[in-house]
């Protein structure tokens, strides 16, 4: 990555200078809204049983595929079925 030049340092300096971010109350300023949006992207973790685990590293390394792929092809399925 690249490192900025001095212009491009300046101009984000006057930037946040003079708008600077500004908390809210009951999570609605810059940081908590940011949070948000970050925490709906992120996944879970689960747990899981060995045979369970065993069974998804095995089929995933099988179908060149992660655990997490194999797991959403399932829950894909059994949605597509359900409807």
């Amino acid at each position: 990555m690249r490192d900025l030049t001095d212009e491009e340092y300046d101009a984000l300096d006057e930037k946040w200078t003079k708008n600077p971010p500004k908390p809210g109350p009951n999570g609605t300023g810059f940081f908590a809204q940011r949070k948000k949006i970050l925490e709906a992207q992120s996944a879970h973790s689960i747990t899981v049983d060995s045979f369970t685990a065993n069974y998804l590293l095995t089929k995933a390394d099988a179908d060149h595929k992660t655990p997490a792929d194999i797991i959403s092809e399932m829950v894909q399925e059994r949605l597509a079925v359900a409807s």
